[in-house]
């Protein structure tokens, strides 16, 4: 057992590691843990006269409210077709991507791709929808000339319901994918060069490389990314789904995150929408509690 003063001697050996995460705990604390003070705002009358601790007790009531509202049903089923379209199609992406940028062996070639599949990654959320819109504008957009040309008609992708799953995931995919890649680039560059060198010599094809060698080597990163992942599995963007609503699509992309922001800041329903905030948060926590402790007994990877 570690006794006070042994850790006492560590944090004196250790001080200029603790000064340097020192500004990334107290954020922590600040944006975090501290606002955890207000999740009482769910179960009271929020008052402005009386503070947060001052409105009436009012229990679950918010919450019975949420699911018994005709909207759940919709939310929920938008929420996860959304999250669950993004994690399916959008998380193999950037390992896919790691796994082809790490077979380029011409130093300058590589880094020049590197560089062009990360840039999207720094381009705004308002910038990219406001590319979206241009683009995919049936009358005046490229993309809309194209598909006039192949015979489609005229088809707004961005407001048709059976197109904005799929357009919101694809964008979200080629802003992201290259910089999601950096992880999985990083687990590749630990691996033992020598393990390379044998398998060449036992006569391995490059596919046979990536298959055993390359790819057991990411599953433990894979497997944590993806546990995280689930984490967040009723966390669609706000921003980017918010700006590409409108109301010819707003039956499929109406989602917890707009929902919460037009009850509580549009309709001033504090309460309420601090009761669907945490409803939220909890589901979000009992995915990644289930995915971490699956993840624990099937192959010892977990995140604790």
């Amino acid at each position: 057992m570690r006794t006070r003063g042994g850790g006492l001697r560590t944090l004196r050996r250790d001080y200029q590691l603790w000064i340097m995460i020192a500004p990334a705990i107290a954020a922590v604390l600040i944006f975090n843990y501290i606002p955890m003070y207000g999740i009482q705002l769910s179960f009271r009358d929020f008052d402005f006269s009386k503070g947060l601790t001052g409105g009436e007790w009012r229990g679950l009531d918010y919450f019975r409210q949420f699911i018994d509202s005709y909207l759940f049903s919709d939310l929920m089923r938008n929420t996860f077709l959304i999250s669950l379209a993004t994690i399916i199609v959008g998380f193999p992406a950037p390992i896919i991507l790691a796994l082809i940028l790490n077979q380029i062996r011409r130093k300058r070639m590589k880094t020049l791709m590197q560089t062009t599949v990360y840039l999207p990654h720094f381009i705004s959320i308002i910038v990219l929808v406001g590319m979206m819109n241009v683009l995919m504008s049936p009358e005046t957009g490229v993309i809309g000339y194209m598909m006039k040309g192949l015979g489609l008609g005229h088809i707004n992708l961005i407001a048709s319901t059976n197109t904005f799953i799929p357009v919101y995931v694809l964008s979200d995919i080629w802003q992201h994918c290259g910089w999601n890649s950096i992880i999985y680039l990083a687990a590749l560059s630990t691996v033992d060069p020598q393990l390379y060198d044998s398998a060449k010599i036992d006569g391995a094809s490059r596919w046979q490389l990536i298959r055993n060698v390359d790819i057991p080597a990411l599953i433990p990163t894979i497997l944590i990314l993806f546990i995280l992942s689930m984490g967040n599995i009723l966390s669609t963007g706000f921003e980017k789904i918010f700006l590409m609503q409108n109301s010819l699509n707003l039956p499929v992309s109406e989602v917890i995150s707009t929902y919460v922001y037009k009850i509580g800041i549009i309709s001033n329903q504090f309460s309420y929408a601090s009761a669907i905030g945490l409803f939220n948060t909890v589901i979000n926590f009992v995915f990644l509690f289930a995915m971490n402790a699956i993840s624990k007994k099937m192959s010892n990877t977990s995140l604790y």
